[in-house]
This record gives C-alpha cells, sequence and structure tokens, in this order.
C-alpha cells in the first residue's frame, strides 16, 4: 500500500524544518516558488520523481524514507548535525558537501544491501570515557585510549597500515569528499548509512591519515553524538583535543617514537647514571654523552616521519611532546621544514614522495566496483549506473567504454523512481 500524497507531503515538511531550511530556501533549491513548495508539504500538488529525489537529497535522507509505508522516528546524522552545530545552517558550502556525504553514504549502503555484503556486524570498540574537564585531561584521555585501542588490535609499537582500511575491516564506511579547507573530516553515525567517516579528499594524504585517526577517536568514545564536523576553528574544544591526542599517539606510539630515536643513537639524555647493587652495596656508573651527538636535525624527523607514515610537522611536534626537543628547537626544525628543506631531504634519502592521486581514489574505485557489480547481476538498471558514476564524477562516455570492455549488457531498462535502485 503506498502512502497518501498529504502523508509525503507531511514527511516533507517534516525533514525540511529538522534541517533549518525555509520553504523558500528549498524553493531555490528546485528552481520553484515558495508558495508551490507550501502546496507540495500541503499534499495539495504532486512531486515528481526527480522532485523526490532531489528533496531527499537535499535532507539528506535515502528516498525509501519518504515512499516507505512507515518511516522510522529517529534523528537521523544530519539533523544532528544541524542541532549540535547551528552555524552550519548557513554556510552553503558546508551544506552542501555534507549532503554529498550523506547520498555517499545512502549509495554505499544501497549498493552493498543488493549485492549481499553484510555490514551489520561491527567490531569497532567502544570506551566510556567522562568528557574532559580541562585541555590536560583531553590529553591524556585520548593517548590512554589510543594505547588501549592498539592493544586490542594487537599492533604493538609498529607503524600502522593504512588508516581507512583499518576502519573499513572493523565495519567502518570510509570516503574521501571534498570540504571546506577549514574541515578536516566528519563523523557520521546514521541508521541508513552506519558508522560513516569521511575526510577532506583536497588535503595532503599523510593529513588524511591523520584526519581519519582523528575521527576513529570520535568513532570509538563519541558514538553518541550522532554527527562530528572536525574544523580548525574548534581545535581547543576538548573533545577535538581528545581526538587530536589520540591521532597522534596512535599513529606515533611514544614508546615507539623513543625506539625509533634511539636506532638513529639519539635520545639519550646528556649525563646518565646507574647503580648495580649486589645485596651487599652498590656500585655506581656514570657516563655523559658526547657535545652535540643528540641532537635531533631535520634529516631524522624526515626518517622518523616516513617510518610512522606522518607528516613532518606531525613527527616535529611528537618529538617535543615526547620532551626529545625543546620548544626552541621545535621552531627551528618547522621553519626548516618550511623553507622546503624537508622535501629536499627526503630526496637525497631517496624516500618516495606518498601517490596522492592513487589513495585519492581509493573510494572512487570501491564505489564504482560496488555498482558494476550490481549492474551486472541486474540489480540495478544502467540508467542507475550512470548516476552513481557521476557522484565520483565519471562521465556516460568513460561508463559506457568500461561496461562495453567488460562485456556487460545495457537491458536498456530505467529505475522506477529516479534515485532508487
Amino acid at each position: 500500500m503506498s502512502i497518501t500524497q498529504a502523508e509525503l507531503g507531511r514527511r516533507l515538511r517534516e525533514a525540511r524544518e529538522a534541517c533549518g531550511m525555509t520553504q523558500a530556501q528549498v524553493g531555490r533549491h528546485l528552481g520553484l516558488s515558495r508558495p508551490t513548495v507550501a502546496q507540495m508539504e500541503l499534499g495539495n500538488r504532486a512531486i515528481s520523481g526527480l522532485e523526490l529525489s532531489r528533496l531527499a537529497y537535499l535532507f539528506g535522507k535515502d528516498i525509501r524514507e519518504f515512499v516507505a509505508e512507515e518511516t522510522p522516528q529517529r534523528e537521523d546524522a544530519l539533523m544532528a548535525l544541524f542541532r549540535l552545530h547551528p552555524d552550519l545552517a548557513s554556510q552553503d558550502d558546508v551544506q552542501d558537501a555534507l549532503r554529498q556525504c550523506m547520498a555517499f553514504g545512502h549509495e554505499i549502503s544501497n549498493l552493498e544491501r543488493v549485492i549481499g555484503v553484510d555490514r551489520t556486524t561491527s567490531t569497532l570498540a567502544a570506551y566510556v570515557q567522562s568528557k574532559p574537564k580541562t585541555k590536560w585531561e583531553a590529553v591524556q584521555q585520548g593517548e590512554r585510549i589510543a594505547l588501549e585501542e592498539r592493544r586490542r588490535l594487537g599492533l604493538g609499537n609498529t607503524p600502522l597500515p593504512n588508516v581507512a582500511e583499518l576502519l573499513e575491516s572493523q565495519g567502518v564506511r570510509t570516503a574521501q569528499v571534498t570540504l571546506p579547507e577549514e574541515i578536516s573530516g566528519l563523523t557520521l553515525i546514521d541508521l541508513g548509512t552506519g558508522l560513516f567517516v569521511v575526510a577532506n579528499r583536497e588535503h595532503h594524504l599523510l593529513r588524511r591519515r591523520f584526519s581519519f585517526a582523528h575521527e576513529y577517536c570520535h568513532l570509538l568514545v563519541d558514538r553518541d553524538q550522532r554527527g562530528l564536523v572536525s574544523r580548525a576553528n574548534d581545535r581547543d574544544e576538548f573533545l577535538e583535543v581528545r581526538a587530536n591526542a589520540f591521532a597522534a599517539s596512535f599513529l606515533m606510539p611514544m614508546d615507539a617514537v623513543r625506539a625509533f630515536i634511539q636506532s638513529l643513537g639519539k635520545g639519550q639524555p646528556s649525563r646518565m647514571e646507574a647503580e648495580v647493587f649486589d645485596e651487599t652495596g652498590a656500585v655506581r656508573a656514570r657516563a655523559r654523552s658526547a657535545p652535540g651527538s643528540q641532537d635531533i636535525q631535520l634529516y631524522d624527523v624526515v626518517q622518523m616521519a616516513h617510518h610512522f607514515g606522518v607528516s613532518r610537522a606531525a613527527a616535529c611536534y611528537r618529538l617535543r611532546s615526547a620532551r626529545l626537543i625543546t620548544q626552541q628547537k621545535l621552531d627551528v626544525l618547522l621553519e626548516q621544514d618550511r623553507a622546503g628543506r624537508g622535501r629536499e631531504i627526503e630526496k637525497l634519502l631517496g624516500l618516495p614522495e606518498p601517490d596522492h592521486a592513487a589513495r585519492r581514489n581509493a573510494f572512487r574505485r570501491r564505489f564504482l566496483g560496488l555498482a558494476l557489480e550490481a549492474f551486472r547481476r541486474g540489480e540495478i538498471s544502467y540508467a542507475k549506473l550512470v548516476e552513481v558514476a557521476a557522484m565520483v564524477d565519471v562521465d556516460q562516455g568513460e561508463l559506457a567504454q568500461a561496461i562495453d570492455a567488460l562485456d556487460l549488457e545495457d537491458d536498456g531498462s530505467e529505475p522506477l523512481v529516479p534515485g532508487v535502485l
């Protein structure tokens, strides 16, 4: 039994209000007048499939939620974000990015569902923590959780593999989406999308790696938030401080940092002293490091950054946290790196520059792979495949060539409602 036009209008009105949008704003997005939108919400005007698809995207919802006989009474991730961050409602570029993320999440969920990929079981842990009252407490919590999570995963002090793949292995969907520069990533927890973490695809590969680790902390500790946006302007907020401390410790455990620096012949105090006790007395031994021998240089930082898969700046700050360099030395190293000397040393040492494009396109490959498999099985139409491909900037010509090369047949059928598999 299909829902009535009046019920559909009511659901649209509730979704619009939950997103903090006016009828006039919706009308501008659809190219309609405000009175026309009002008539749609009152159930006095029929809504085409294309309009419904665009409305679902606008409100960050799966189109099925509008046409199902029963709709769940819940707050979705996008609504939670707008409630927690009301200032986002006035930022069109941020709203557009969030809608794109929700659309990706819904499409991935639908594609996985039709080809039988089970995401219902997540192995992700949950750590119950009180909200930190100070920045110091936030740092301590973040570092402690990072060590515990490494222990749970059996990682020890070894450098981490691909963080996005680590999240995927635990049932978390990941993506890279173009976001405003000040947003490094976001976490969405939604019944329709599951656990979904996004990093800013315009940021450097190593910054994206740090962002995925940052959002990992939000999933482990802040799952009750439903939706979190990580913005540069919020870096002093305690939850963000905790997530940043987690990311640094998760990527670069303190013991591992000290051990690596010691493997370079550094990291020892200038004066060392020990006592050997034999039950009757003690023998004292002393030693001094050669002057300047423990002074960490930029080439040490470059090697450490490459070892742990982090930026040179992140490595510098971690060395400072480990008290292996002074604040003055930190400033010198950062200035040298800003002057381009870090990259020069990388070339001198033969260290490869990260392949940014390959990592940036990882999500596109996985997303399109799911869509091609669904099309091959006849679960989605060619028109739907074209729509999905367009979401990752693949035009119909490229898609047609790929289908021809793979010998996949186009049955010419069309989806009953645009945006529905």
